[in-house]
């Protein structure tokens, strides 16, 4: 197992040697935000995000004053804004109270966005760092070896210079593709969000003294 584990590593080692401290530290970022990437795919999935049918089922029932019907589909919602819909219905509150109940779930589903639009704006940027110092290197050793000039040592340096570039464009690529879809699905989110609670009737905003059935939402 260790072998097997060595053999794989083994490239990565290679390639940290060569490219030096700033692919060491791309490599570290681009651990960070796969880690990143992974948990908001999982957070997304626990919160039901995008799975909103039996929640919109709910409104429609609430606009023709099918609470039964209404409370059924809330029921099955595994939406992380169905306990919002059943406040809303249960409660007096304004809508911009909830709207703000909203967005404070809409701000933990976007935790570590920051992260990901950090990294894909800075790994270029340690790339193209990683490539200047390579160059200086490179013509360092050029400029050392006077007259006996041999174009594979340039060569090899430029190589060397480019590879951190590489590293940079790879990690960041990835990080910005992942947060345009996360930040696309939030839009939609958002969209979604404020069209229910609009269409939820000054009627379905006010407690029902007369109404036991709808406690029993609080337990769904």
């Amino acid at each position: 197992m260790s072998a097997q584990m060595s053999a794989w590593l083994a490239p990565v080692r290679d390639l940290v040697e060569t490219g030096g401290p700033v692919v060491l530290l791309l490599l570290i970022i681009s651990v960070l935000t796969v880690a990143v990437i992974l948990y908001k795919l999982w957070q997304f999935a626990s919160a039901g995000v995008g799975r909103h049918r039996a929640l919109t089922q709910a409104i429609a029932a609430l606009d023709v004053d099918d609470r039964t019907g209404a409370r059924d589909a809330l029921t099955r919602s595994a939406s992380y804004l169905a306990p919002l819909i059943r406040h809303a219905w249960q409660s007096g509150e304004s809508r911009a109270r909830l709207a703000v109940e909203a967005e404070t779930a809409f701000a933990r589903l976007e935790r570590g966005f920051r992260w990901l639009d950090t990294v894909a704006q800075l790994a270029p940027l340690l790339g193209l760092f990683g490539t200047v110092l390579g160059m200086i290197d490179a013509f360092q050793a050029l400029q050392g070896a006077g007259a006996q000039v041999d174009p594979s040592v340039l060569a090899g340096g430029i190589w060397v210079a480019l590879l951190t570039t590489a590293a940079g464009l790879s990690v960041a690529m990835p990080a910005a593709l992942a947060l345009s879809w996360f930040e696309g699905r939030m839009a939609g989110e958002r969209l979604l969000a404020e069209r229910l609670l609009h269409s939820l009737r000054p009627a379905a905003l006010e407690t029902s003294a007369d109404e036991p059935a709808a406690t029993g939402l609080s337990h769904a």
